[in-house]
């Protein structure tokens, strides 16, 4: 597939100098995510990221002709579809953006793909859904994501919880498409592998009182807690509620529950304690952190990385087929995120853009080691973390 770029080289310099010579305007990325609800304090850094990705390229006048890069928020809210449609909809027929990065949870993004994307013919890249579902979900070609699917992220717990010896755990997941795929994968990894699921309970986000939910948790018994909840809301409560009464001491905490407002929501209340989420060791991460420190945003924020990844590779094939629509670009996203071809990090977009004017190919790897597989998801790299002395760390990438 890569090759086609090459196929298609001289018309993408055709096509650049058109746009060149007659509209070297603005091209628009929508970044629709939760800036509201349970994950509002990880939204910052995201959109952060994405258009810390936007600057580069405008900066370097290098995407078709020169043309200015432009971000346009939209409110996902993370949790109401009808919401983050509507917010997706004033973006493309209001605002007129080229394409969307975006959204962030498995939901809205779903109901967002189904209604906005489609039926517009826009390119969605979401730096963080990843409910299993998406896989399969009709998209016309036009949906990719820069986050591994949470069948991935179930093997990840898996072999987190069996390395450390824990054979029996209780599970609690939010009451949405990220939560029960998330739980779902997650048990039946686990129990395949030998170990139990004591319970699998839902709970609902947005409760003053979770001492319920976790009296019938603490009742089925198990070492550890996993909590796939989100950390600015039932998944806190849950945790609070855990600890106040005694239930658990130890808790595993996946991709959405990792953020510093745990660290500040229980300090040393977790040591011991444990999870991992989306990230890599590779030398694009640690440009990237850095880049990101300059621009006064946390680098290693989850999925920061993931959301510059995701911009990037859209104007990365915009220039690969010559074109800021979604129609001609969405072929080419393939063609830029893997080898064969130049590797390209944080900060090298510029080179990236100059070497696709000129034919040649690339393979960008980013901020987060991308390589997207089957219907246009990561592989998927994780960081295991571990809280100490009233914060988390990583020691470990999976």
């Amino acid at each position: 597939m890569k090759k086609l770029m090459m196929a298609t080289t001289a018309m993408a310099m055709i096509a650049g100098g058109a746009y060149a010579d007659g509209h070297a305007e603005e091209v628009k990325i929508g970044v629709i995510l939760g800036f509201t609800g349970p994950l509002e304090s990880i939204t910052p850094a995201m959109g952060a990221g994405a258009e810390l990705a936007m600057q580069e390229v405008t900066d370097s006048g290098a995407l078709l002709g020169g043309a200015k890069v432009t971000s346009i928020r939209g409110d996902s809210t993370c949790i109401d579809a009808a919401a983050a449609t509507t917010a997706a909809e004033r973006l493309v027929t209001s605002d007129g953006v080229n394409a969307i990065m975006g959204a962030d949870c498995s939901g809205v993004t779903g109901a967002i793909l189904a209604n906005v994307a489609r039926a517009n013919g826009v390119v969605m890249i979401s730096p963080s859904a990843t409910s299993p579902g998406l896989s399969t979900a009709e998209d016309d070609g036009l949906f990719f994501r820069t986050a591994p699917s949470d069948a991935r992220q179930g093997v990840i717990i898996t072999n987190i919880l069996q390395d450390r010896g824990y054979s029996e755990v209780a599970l609690t997941y939010t009451n949405n498409d990220y939560g029960k795929g998330l739980a779902d994968a997650f048990q039946a990894a686990f129990e395949e592998a030998g170990g139990s699921v004591t319970i699998s309970a839902a709970h609902e986000d947005g409760k003053a009182d979770y001492s319920a939910e976790v009296g019938a948790l603490a009742s089925a018994g198990g070492e550890v807690l996993v909590v796939a909840g989100y950390v600015d809301q039932g998944g806190s409560g849950i945790i609070r509620s855990a600890l106040d009464t005694g239930a658990f001491d130890t808790f595993y905490v996946p991709d959405g529950m990792v953020g510093a407002k745990l660290n500040e929501n229980f300090g040393a209340e977790l040591n011991g304690s444990f999870g991992a989420y989306p990230g890599t060791d590779s030398p694009g991460a640690a440009k990237f952190v850095d880049m990101a420190s300059a621009a006064g945003f946390d680098g290693t924020s989850a999925f920061s990385p993931e959301s510059y990844d995701a911009a990037a590779l859209i104007m990365l094939a915009m220039q690969a087929a010559g074109s800021s629509a979604s129609a001609d670009f969405k072929d080419h996203v393939f063609d830029v995120a893997n080898a064969p071809g130049t590797e390209i990090f944080p900060g090298e977009l510029q080179k990236a853009l100059e070497l696709i004017a000129a034919g040649e190919d690339i393979d960008y790897v980013g901020a987060s080691a991308v390589e997207l597989i089957g219907p246009g998801e990561s592989a998927g790299n994780y960081q295991e973390v571990e809280f100490a002395d009233g914060v988390y760390s990583t020691i470990k990438y999976r």
